[in-house]
């Protein structure tokens, strides 16, 4: 019997063939084809590069910084290259300009709202702690190309000697501390500030969470806010923050209420907060001579003692992490984002936080199969290993083999470890740079990783 060569679609019905593969394995094609019709841009002819193509190369373009735009989605289509016989075209990059355009932000905002979600497995080690979902909030900012359009939607920053080389947009992100997921985000200009960004996103936070945050954020109207969403909250306030005292526990917290600042004669509202004050020391030395303080909605003894409270404060750092992985490691070092105009800005920023939740995904299912806290498998080595499962022909072998395929590369990533940083402490140095006042280390100081973490002395609210 005659076989004839397999042959593969054109344009839109091309893009069957790439619902294959670790991209498609996180952001299924049937979703993605669904967010597109109710942002109104569906591919209404057959094109070249689809609405769907175009998606997953916005993607793939964070999976390669620095690289061209042609080898991008020549990398994203090797499978159906391969299997249609080179006759699937690579566009310009003038033409991959024009299909972004088109394609705009607003479908790679929809997808992380709606596809970008936490896993909340208590399985894996940092998820949860006493049965709340554990969460952080934090914010930085991103360089962005030096144009005209870009210095007027984002703005740069400026001192006494001048202005900034680039633009910067600044962001607000709400990631699972656990797996490094960020599940909520707000994009604004760099003369945002983070507390007025984070107003945008607090609205994410469900009952059963426990949100940390750094002292930047503690403010009442913030506050409010965060907490009547129905999570509990665990943040770091700046001493001077005026709150009443009204009550002491036995664990060396205490009970205040706090009002607004600036709030006149008769204003009646104010908040219950728990306060925890401690120091740090060392397992060798003396107790640092900085307090730190702790407000949280956890007001019961009950529900958690002091010095619990001081000891989960430094998860928080998971969300520093998180940032480092999508602004740096993810990118490379690369110093600026791609883009030369705001809404191309934009929509490159949801494509780098897909980006970065696909490799965290696959990381968190590579960990939860193996018992494995994520934190003890390579980022950078699971970046390498997607970038290899999806850019191959298995994307045209059969669905078995397919998928044994795409488990061999979980397994990969399960395989990858690293020391896990969760517990482990490490001295700064401080490095003299031009023009900096800061003291150096004496010649010859060392330093060292412990694997013990300073202990931590509660101050007594007993006054």
């Amino acid at each position: 019997m005659a076989r004839h060569a397999k042959t593969l679609a054109q344009g839109n019905h091309a893009t069957q063939h790439l619902g294959f593969g670790m991209l498609a394995l996180c952001f299924p094609m049937r979703k993605i084809q669904e967010i597109l019709r109710d942002c109104g841009k569906a591919s209404r002819r057959i094109r070249d590069l689809p609405a769907e193509v175009v998606v997953f190369y916005v993607i793939a373009l964070s999976l390669f910084p620095g690289v061209a735009y042609e080898s991008v989605l020549e990398w994203l289509i090797t499978g159906l290259q391969w299997l249609g016989d080179g006759r699937f075209r690579v566009n310009s990059k003038g033409a991959l300009s024009r299909a972004r355009t088109r394609l705009g932000a607003e479908p790679l905002r929809l997808m992380h709202e709606r596809l970008a979600l936490p896993v909340n497995d208590e399985s894996l080690p940092g998820c949860c702690w006493k049965g709340h979902h554990l969460v952080g909030i934090d914010g930085t900012t991103l360089a962005v190309q030096d144009t005209p359009s870009n210095d007027l939607a984002f703005g740069r920053s400026s001192n006494q000697h001048g202005k900034g080389v680039w633009p910067l947009a600044r962001f607000v992100a709400l990631a699972e501390l656990g797996t490094h997921m960020v599940f909520a985000a707000q994009l604004g200009g760099y003369h945002d500030g983070e507390t007025t960004l984070a107003a945008k996103v607090l609205c994410h936070l469900r009952p059963g969470m426990l949100c940390l945050a750094d002292r930047l954020f503690p403010g009442y109207d913030l506050w409010q806010q965060a907490a009547a969403t129905g999570a509990h909250l665990l943040w770091r306030a700046k001493t001077g923050l005026p709150l009443k005292r009204v009550e002491d526990l036995a664990d060396g917290s205490w009970l205040a209420e706090w009002r607004p600042s600036g709030a006149k004669a008769g204003d009646q509202r104010k908040q219950l907060v728990r306060v925890v004050e401690y120091k740090l020391r060392e397992p060798d030395g003396d107790a640092t001579a900085e307090t730190y303080r702790l407000i949280t909605t956890l007001l019961g003894e009950t529900m958690a003692d002091a010095r619990e409270l001081a000891g989960l404060y430094p998860e928080r750092w998971e969300i520093e992490l998180t940032i480092k992985e999508s602004k740096t490691v993810l990118r490379n070092g690369q110093v600026t984002l791609r883009s030369k105009t705001p809404e191309l800005v934009r929509q490159e920023f949801w494509g780098l936080l897909l980006a970065h939740y696909l490799v965290r995904k696959m990381m968190a299912g590579a960990a939860s199969g193996r018992g494995l806290d994520p934190d003890t498998l390579s980022y950078q080595r699971s970046v390498e290993i997607i970038k290899s499962a999806q850019g191959c022909p298995a994307l045209a072998i059969p669905a078995k083999a397919r998928k044994a395929a795409l488990a061999k590369a979980i397994d990969r990533i399960g395989e990858s470890k690293v020391v896990s940083s969760r517990g482990i402490s490490k001295e700064r140095t401080i490095r003299k740079k031009p023009k900096c006042s800061f003291p150096v280390r004496k010649a010859g100081h060392k330093v060292s990783a412990r694997k013990r973490a300073a202990k931590v002395e509660v101050q007594n609210g007993a006054k």
